[in-house]
């Protein structure tokens, strides 16, 4: 019997997920390397929409928020002397600028994503 067909033989008797594992061909390394790699690809894609989402949402309720001019509760208001309209117009196109930005980043996550694993995320 030669060496090589003895070292065959005696692998054959070996068993377990080491041995499984050295003795995996080209394909099935490739193959698994691949699912692990598409895997976490996938789910950081899917977090970046929903964090995209989430973000986006914080920032329109925040400009929302900026219309409401009564500082301490529903019966007292801004009075016209303390309200800088500098300021508020500033911070709603920043937030606006914002917005937008986000919304542009969300599209171009949401079609790499389709494109990228076959999949509609929304």
């Amino acid at each position: 019997m030669s060496r090589l067909t003895e070292m065959e033989e005696q692998l054959s008797n070996m068993s377990g997920a080491f041995v499984e594992s050295l003795t995996r061909n080209n394909k099935q390394i490739r193959t698994d390397r691949a699912i692990v790699i598409a895997e976490d690809a996938e789910l950081k894609f899917k977090r970046a929409i929903e964090d995209l989402v989430m973000e986006l949402k914080k920032v329109k309720r925040d400009r929302e928020n900026m219309l409401d001019l009564s500082p301490n509760h529903a019966d007292s208001l801004v009075l016209a002397s303390d309200f800088d309209s500098t300021a508020f117009v500033d911070k709603d196109l920043e937030l606006g600028v914002k917005i937008r930005n986000i919304e542009i980043k969300l599209e171009i996550a949401q079609e790499r994503y389709e494109h990228l694993f076959g999949n509609k995320k929304s």
